[in-house]
Protein backbone atom coordinates (compact mmCIF):
# COMPACT_ATOMS: atom_id res chain seq x y z
CA UNK A 1 0.00 0.00 0.00
CA UNK A 2 1.06 3.50 -0.77
CA UNK A 3 2.59 5.71 1.94
CA UNK A 4 -0.03 8.58 3.05
CA UNK A 5 1.37 12.17 2.79
CA UNK A 6 2.31 14.51 5.37
CA UNK A 7 -1.02 16.76 5.18
CA UNK A 8 -3.12 13.18 6.21
CA UNK A 9 -0.34 12.27 9.09
CA UNK A 10 -0.69 15.41 10.78
CA UNK A 11 -5.02 15.46 10.46
CA UNK A 12 -4.85 11.53 12.28
CA UNK A 13 -1.80 12.24 14.49
CA UNK A 14 0.57 15.00 14.65
CA UNK A 15 -1.68 18.03 14.72
CA UNK A 16 -4.70 16.37 16.59
CA UNK A 17 -5.71 17.17 19.68
CA UNK A 18 -8.34 16.19 22.31
CA UNK A 19 -10.90 18.42 23.21
CA UNK A 20 -12.14 19.72 25.75
CA UNK A 21 -14.35 22.55 23.99
CA UNK A 22 -16.29 22.41 21.63
CA UNK A 23 -18.09 25.02 18.57
CA UNK A 24 -21.54 25.00 18.35
CA UNK A 25 -21.96 23.24 15.31
CA UNK A 26 -23.77 20.37 15.16
CA UNK A 27 -22.45 16.88 13.52
CA UNK A 28 -25.21 15.68 11.21
CA UNK A 29 -26.49 11.59 11.20
CA UNK A 30 -24.95 10.98 7.73
CA UNK A 31 -21.56 11.65 8.99
CA UNK A 32 -22.12 9.73 11.72
CA UNK A 33 -22.97 6.99 9.37
CA UNK A 34 -20.21 7.47 7.71
CA UNK A 35 -17.74 7.42 10.30
CA UNK A 36 -19.10 3.68 11.31
CA UNK A 37 -18.70 3.20 7.31
CA UNK A 38 -15.15 4.11 7.78
CA UNK A 39 -14.25 2.79 10.81
CA UNK A 40 -15.82 -0.45 10.20
CA UNK A 41 -12.78 -1.79 8.17
CA UNK A 42 -10.35 -1.74 10.92
CA UNK A 43 -8.82 -5.21 11.76
CA UNK A 44 -10.77 -7.27 14.99
CA UNK A 45 -10.06 -11.15 16.02
CA UNK A 46 -11.05 -13.60 13.81
CA UNK A 47 -13.28 -10.26 12.71
CA UNK A 48 -15.50 -10.73 15.65
CA UNK A 49 -16.61 -6.99 15.65
CA UNK A 50 -18.02 -6.71 19.37
CA UNK A 51 -17.96 -3.06 18.83
CA UNK A 52 -21.51 -1.26 19.66
CA UNK A 53 -21.45 2.69 20.07
CA UNK A 54 -24.39 5.07 21.07
CA UNK A 55 -24.10 8.39 20.03
CA UNK A 56 -25.77 10.73 22.39
CA UNK A 57 -26.88 13.91 20.50
CA UNK A 58 -30.26 14.93 22.11
CA UNK A 59 -30.32 16.98 25.39
CA UNK A 60 -31.96 14.31 26.83
CA UNK A 61 -29.90 11.79 26.03
CA UNK A 62 -26.32 14.11 26.75
CA UNK A 63 -28.10 14.79 30.29
CA UNK A 64 -28.84 11.19 31.39
CA UNK A 65 -25.32 10.44 30.15
CA UNK A 66 -23.31 13.84 32.19
CA UNK A 67 -25.21 12.44 34.84
CA UNK A 68 -23.32 9.61 35.23
CA UNK A 69 -19.99 11.15 34.41
CA UNK A 70 -17.06 12.81 36.96
CA UNK A 71 -17.83 16.21 37.47
CA UNK A 72 -15.17 17.65 35.12
CA UNK A 73 -16.52 15.88 32.39
CA UNK A 74 -20.58 16.42 32.71
CA UNK A 75 -20.18 19.80 30.97
CA UNK A 76 -17.90 18.64 28.58
CA UNK A 77 -20.93 15.78 27.57
CA UNK A 78 -23.35 18.54 27.31
CA UNK A 79 -21.87 20.92 24.99
CA UNK A 80 -20.49 18.62 22.85
CA UNK A 81 -22.94 17.86 19.13
CA UNK A 82 -22.42 14.02 19.93
CA UNK A 83 -20.66 11.84 22.15
CA UNK A 84 -20.02 8.62 21.58
CA UNK A 85 -20.41 5.49 24.54
CA UNK A 86 -18.19 3.34 22.97
CA UNK A 87 -19.02 -0.26 24.53
CA UNK A 88 -18.40 -4.27 23.67
CA UNK A 89 -20.97 -7.12 23.12
CA UNK A 90 -19.75 -9.69 25.79
CA UNK A 91 -21.91 -12.16 23.19
CA UNK A 92 -20.49 -10.74 20.09
CA UNK A 93 -20.32 -14.22 18.72
CA UNK A 94 -23.60 -14.41 18.00
CA UNK A 95 -22.99 -12.75 14.50
CA UNK A 96 -20.03 -14.86 13.77
CA UNK A 97 -21.99 -17.04 11.75
CA UNK A 98 -21.95 -14.43 9.55
CA UNK A 99 -18.98 -12.33 10.08
CA UNK A 100 -16.56 -15.74 10.14
CA UNK A 101 -18.78 -18.34 8.64
CA UNK A 102 -16.33 -19.97 7.11
CA UNK A 103 -15.26 -21.23 11.01
CA UNK A 104 -18.25 -22.24 12.55
CA UNK A 105 -16.58 -23.60 15.60
CA UNK A 106 -14.99 -20.25 16.32
CA UNK A 107 -18.17 -18.86 17.70
CA UNK A 108 -18.59 -22.31 19.63
CA UNK A 109 -15.29 -21.43 20.87
CA UNK A 110 -16.16 -18.41 22.50
CA UNK A 111 -19.75 -19.33 23.44
CA UNK A 112 -18.12 -22.05 25.92
CA UNK A 113 -15.64 -20.13 27.26
CA UNK A 114 -16.74 -16.96 28.72
CA UNK A 115 -13.82 -15.33 30.35
CA UNK A 116 -11.98 -15.98 26.77
CA UNK A 117 -15.51 -14.12 25.75
CA UNK A 118 -14.99 -11.53 27.70
CA UNK A 119 -11.23 -10.53 27.26
CA UNK A 120 -11.32 -10.95 23.73
CA UNK A 121 -14.64 -8.19 23.38
CA UNK A 122 -12.95 -5.60 25.52
CA UNK A 123 -9.95 -6.12 23.28
CA UNK A 124 -10.88 -6.21 20.15
CA UNK A 125 -13.65 -3.23 21.30
CA UNK A 126 -10.69 -1.22 22.33
CA UNK A 127 -9.03 -1.35 19.55
CA UNK A 128 -12.41 -0.49 17.68
CA UNK A 129 -12.53 2.82 19.79
CA UNK A 130 -9.01 4.10 18.03
CA UNK A 131 -9.92 3.40 14.60
CA UNK A 132 -13.03 5.09 15.63
CA UNK A 133 -11.35 8.32 16.50
CA UNK A 134 -8.97 7.94 13.44
CA UNK A 135 -12.18 7.60 11.14
CA UNK A 136 -13.69 10.39 12.88
CA UNK A 137 -10.54 12.93 12.48
CA UNK A 138 -10.41 11.53 8.84
CA UNK A 139 -13.97 13.50 8.47
CA UNK A 140 -13.00 16.72 9.66
CA UNK A 141 -14.04 15.97 13.22
CA UNK A 142 -12.16 16.67 16.34
CA UNK A 143 -12.39 13.92 19.40
CA UNK A 144 -12.67 14.12 23.12
CA UNK A 145 -11.88 10.76 24.48
CA UNK A 146 -12.98 10.26 28.28
CA UNK A 147 -12.84 7.50 30.65
CA UNK A 148 -14.09 9.46 33.88
CA UNK A 149 -17.56 8.01 34.52
CA UNK A 150 -19.34 5.72 36.24
CA UNK A 151 -19.35 2.18 33.66
CA UNK A 152 -21.59 0.36 35.70
CA UNK A 153 -24.54 3.27 35.91
CA UNK A 154 -23.95 4.07 32.05
CA UNK A 155 -24.66 0.59 31.43
CA UNK A 156 -27.67 0.36 33.50
CA UNK A 157 -28.79 3.43 31.74
CA UNK A 158 -28.44 2.70 28.06
CA UNK A 159 -27.56 -1.02 28.28
CA UNK A 160 -30.42 -2.60 30.45
CA UNK A 161 -30.95 -6.02 29.51
CA UNK A 162 -28.59 -6.27 26.75
CA UNK A 163 -24.95 -8.35 26.86
CA UNK A 164 -23.39 -4.70 25.57
CA UNK A 165 -20.51 -3.19 28.71
CA UNK A 166 -19.71 0.23 28.41
CA UNK A 167 -15.57 0.59 27.84
CA UNK A 168 -15.15 4.43 27.17
CA UNK A 169 -16.35 7.60 26.01
CA UNK A 170 -15.47 10.01 23.39
CA UNK A 171 -17.19 13.60 22.36
CA UNK A 172 -16.83 14.38 18.63
CA UNK A 173 -17.37 17.31 16.90
CA UNK A 174 -16.06 20.81 15.94
CA UNK A 175 -13.02 21.59 18.60
CA UNK A 176 -13.03 25.12 19.98
CA UNK A 177 -9.24 26.06 19.99
CA UNK A 178 -9.53 28.22 23.53
CA UNK A 179 -10.01 24.70 25.32
CA UNK A 180 -7.17 22.73 23.97
CA UNK A 181 -4.72 22.21 26.85
CA UNK A 182 -0.41 22.94 25.62
CA UNK A 183 0.41 19.77 24.56
CA UNK A 184 2.06 17.60 26.68
CA UNK A 185 5.55 15.30 26.23
CA UNK A 186 5.73 11.47 24.35
CA UNK A 187 8.13 9.12 24.87
CA UNK A 188 10.54 8.53 22.54
CA UNK A 189 11.57 5.52 20.98
CA UNK A 190 14.68 4.73 23.05
CA UNK A 191 12.14 5.11 26.06
CA UNK A 192 9.60 2.15 25.21
CA UNK A 193 10.57 0.35 22.23
CA UNK A 194 13.20 -2.47 21.54
CA UNK A 195 14.23 -4.10 18.72
CA UNK A 196 15.47 -7.83 19.26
Amino acid sequence: MPKIGDEALNILFRDARSQNGWLPREVPEETLRELHDLMKWGPTSANCWPQRVVFTVSGEAKERLASVAMPGNRNKIRQAPATAILGHDLAFFEKMDVLFAHDPGMAEMYRSDSELAEVTAFRNATLQGAYFMLAARSLGLDCGPMSGFDNAKCDETFFAGTSVRSNFLCSIGYGDPEGVFPRLPRPEFSEVCRIE
